[in-house]
């Protein structure tokens, strides 16, 4: 536990001193109370117990002072608390491998489904932008947080020709930095992205996955076939702190799917996907139907609130040390009649 204002933790100096001048009051009151000739008496009324319960309010009142002025103090500690993302992107794919029908009723359809499913559960306050990708991606909702205009984009989705993974990784990091000028350099160019200003974007966190304000969930089949390198990207969204989280949709012995008179099998590819999530700190997930895909969309919204860091708790111990004190001066009233 850290303290932002240590020097006021002398003020603990002042239990001990209040302690001893409890006891000289008990001194003082017992001296008193020799003066009565029933004292006797009322020490026979009262017992052991009754003699014990008369400190048990001012020992409440003291735990509750000391709490208060390590309250002062400003206390912080590294805990783990819910909270939320505040910009994620969904990251679809919309190409002809999705129209495969190994998740029923086809992969994409089970995608749009999962996919709102996962935006109606997410809190009110939570950005959420959609990007699409198939030979090439486009932002196709902006990060909002109506959810009315986020389901309306997943709904007008439509299958393309091409996969490139890492030409929908490179729209959701410029989505997610908008001044950085991140942009595909050239198509099968040896840089797969540009930053044209990269001192827009900041101090760039230290380790991977430390960005604690955006994250992307990557939704495909996992095979790519042209765009930049989904590898290369994915290092760069490490550099920056962003987590992505895969979600690999297909059986992996895939299916048969038809286009134009050719026929193709369409398996899925998990290695890259299991491969992006770990560069990142995100997670791989494998939906090989369209009730595994519903969960695995639940099961990210679980775990991608959850986040540990150095946390002020000053509330914490001044809700306590109030607490302690009301409950002190309670106990006092009901069994003495006397606040103290």
């Amino acid at each position: 536990m850290n303290f932002a204002w240590p020097d006021l933790l002398w003020l603990q100096a002042l239990v001990p001193l209040l302690v001893l001048l409890y006891i000289l009051l008990l001194r003082r009151a017992r001296k008193a109370a020799l003066r009565y000739a029933s004292l006797d008496m009322v020490k026979r009324a009262l017992g052991s117990g009754g003699r014990l319960r008369r400190h048990f309010p001012p020992l409440l009142f003291l735990l509750g002072l000391a709490t208060l002025l390590l309250a002062v103090a400003r206390p912080s500690a590294v805990v783990t608390l819910p909270q939320q993302e505040q910009t994620i992107i969904l990251a679809m794919d919309v190409s002809g491998s999705m129209r495969a029908t190994d998740v029923q009723p086809n992969r994409l359809i089970a995608a749009q489904e999962a996919a709102r499913t996962f935006v109606a559960e997410q809190p009110r306050d939570t950005r959420i932008g959609v990007v699409s990708f198939a030979a090439t991606a486009a932002l196709v909702q902006p990060p909002t947080p109506s959810r009315e205009d986020i389901r309306a984009a997943i709904d007008h989705l439509q299958l393309q020709y091409g996969t490139a993974i890492g030409s929908g990784l490179v729209v959701s990091l410029a989505t997610l930095y908008p001044e950085a000028g991140i942009e595909i350099a050239a198509p099968g160019g040896e840089s797969p992205v540009d930053i044209r200003h990269p001192e827009f974007l900041g101090p760039i966190p230290g380790e991977p996955g430390t960005n604690p304000h955006a994250a992307i969930i990557l939704l495909t089949d996992g095979q790519s076939t042209t765009g930049p390198d989904a590898i290369e990207v994915a290092r760069l969204a490490t550099d920056l702190g962003v987590r992505i989280f895969t979600v690999g949709v297909g059986t992996v012995e895939g299916d048969v799917i038809s286009v134009g008179g050719w026929s193709a099998r369409v398996g899925l590819d998990e290695a890259s996907l299991e491969q992006i999530a770990s560069m990142t700190r995100g997670e791989y997930f494998h939906a090989a139907t369209a009730e595994d895909l519903k969960a695995v969309y639940r099961n990210l919204n679980t775990r991608m609130v959850l986040k540990t860091e150095e946390t002020e708790i000053t509330a914490l111990f001044a809700a306590a040390g109030t607490l302690l004190l009301l409950l002190g001066a309670m106990l006092s009233m009901l069994w003495f009649n006397r606040v103290l």
